[in-house]
């Protein structure tokens, strides 16, 4: 019995190959359909999709932008410009004098008035000089006062008397020179005693000269040639007395307008010099503040010289800047520059703000739209569309505009009403259509086309 069982199982695992002749050799026919269908499918997508590309490569890609209408009444914007805010009137205040910082009183920030003093210098030597500048004065004043008086009367009688008094002496010499005479004559007296009497009357008479000539001299006055020399002795005296109390005077620094404070660039105690200023670490520096009128700004622009014709002066604009978009400060253009700038092929345009606020700070970045004038507003200010002014062609000598729909190129002809900043305001479309700005030159009205980024 386990001998047959197991005869059993094996013939149970053998494999029935009665029924694959009806198949024949190759397996069943609904399989090879099948293959031979799915390998048809695919070779037909792929021809689809070679086919795709080839077709779509032929198609150009172009670029669209969104026309934008524009109202009959909205105030033209000829340009618009950034810059940044600056003071009309920016001042470094320095010091006149070298010396030490005794006293600062302002700090950033502050607002001071003209005239204020905003440092106090070092002032001992100073004032030294001044007093020395004083006794300088008071000496020649004295002196110049001395000859414009001439001499008293005592020194003219003092002098008259010391006249007298030689000539008295030299009467007496005489009189003893002659006797001295006589008797040498007689063989009384030695002849040199005759020559001291001589010498002694000759130098009697000189000094009865002199004393004659200091006597006309204390009479008639000092002369006049000494008189202006001691004035301009007096005028030089009284110049270094003015000078040593300007100096004095400087070493208070004062504000020279009214305005706020910007910058403080000395402390208490540093070296403030008058000439040259050092980088170096505890070098004397030049200046001790900057201050500027915070009501006086202006925003500085460098106008592209392409667009410099559409500015003319004392055009009006509204200034906004990035801070606070949402306050707008009118400006009236009040400099253009008279040279241009070679290297950014820019011209420089300062603009005046009308109506500055607190809110507004130099250095600020603003924005200045500048406003088409009356006149041009009325000969452009006519409603029309906006497009880049890359939209526009010229074909057979008119304006077209192509614009992208239902995935082909559509001509427009249009009539340019005005150029601006932004693009070109044109008449002939009604306003949010896609208008081609980038594409082959030759691209023909009705040719299909593929709009960059859309599938």
């Amino acid at each position: 019995m386990p001998v047959d069982t197991r005869d059993a199982d094996l013939h149970g695992l053998r494999i029935d190959r009665s029924d694959r002749g009806s198949a024949g050799p190759e397996g069943p026919r609904w399989a090879r359909r099948t293959i031979v269908a799915g390998i048809a499918l695919v070779l037909l997508l792929g021809l689809v999709a070679l086919a795709y590309r080839l077709l779509a490569a032929r198609i150009p890609e172009v670029e669209v932008a969104r026309a934008t209408a524009e109202s009959a009444n909205q105030p033209g914007t000829v340009l618009s410009a950034g810059g940044y805010i600056v003071a009309h009137h920016k001042i470094n205040v320095n010091s006149k004098v070298t010396g030490r910082v005794a006293w600062i009183g302002v700090e950033k920030g502050d607002k001071v008035k003209q005239g204020q003093p905003l440092v106090r210098l070092e002032d001992e030597e100073f004032r030294a000089n001044v007093k020395q500048a004083e006794g300088a004065a008071a000496t020649a004043r004295a002196y110049l006062q001395q000859l414009q008086a001439g001499s008293r009367p005592q020194e003219i009688e003092q002098t008259q008397h010391n006249v007298s008094e030689a000539e008295a002496t030299l009467a007496n010499d005489r009189i003893t020179l002659d006797r001295t005479r006589t008797l040498v004559q007689q063989g009384v007296m030695s002849r040199s005693q005759l020559d001291d009497a001589q010498a002694k009357f000759e130098a009697d008479q000189q000094r009865a000269n002199s004393l004659r000539q200091s006597y006309e001299l204390a009479r008639l006055g000092p002369r006049r040639e000494e008189i202006e020399r001691a004035r301009g002795s007096l005028l030089q005296a009284e110049g270094q007395l003015a000078y040593a109390r300007a100096q004095l005077e400087a070493t208070v620094i004062r504000a020279p307008v009214s305005g706020t404070i910007l910058e403080r660039t000395a402390e208490k105690g540093e070296l403030i010099t008058s000439q040259f200023a050092s980088q170096a670490e505890g070098g004397p520096v030049g200046s001790v503040v900057s201050l500027a009128d915070l009501n006086d700004l202006q925003v500085e622009l460098d106008i592209s010289q392409d667009d410099f014709a559409k500015l003319s002066p004392k055009q009006r604009g509204v200034v906004t800047t990035d801070a606070f978009p949402d306050r707008k400060y009118d400006g009236i253009i009040a400099e253009i520059a008279p040279e241009a700038n070679r290297q950014k092929a820019t011209v420089q345009v300062k603009v005046q703000i009308l109506n500055p606020d607190s809110y507004l700070r130099p250095e600020m970045n603003a924005t200045v739209k500048f406003i088409a004038s009356e006149a041009a507003a009325a000969t452009s200010g006519s409603s029309g569309v906006l497009v880049p002014a890359s939209a526009v062609r010229e074909r057979g000598g008119k304006k077209v505009v192509l614009v992208a729909f239902g995935g082909k190129a559509v001509e427009r002809e249009v009539r340019v009403l005005a150029q601006r900043s932004n693009g070109t305001l044109v008449d002939g479309l009604t306003g949010g259509e896609d208008v081609i700005t980038a594409g082959p030159a030759d691209l023909k009205d009705g040719e299909k086309i593929k709009v960059k980024g859309q599938s």
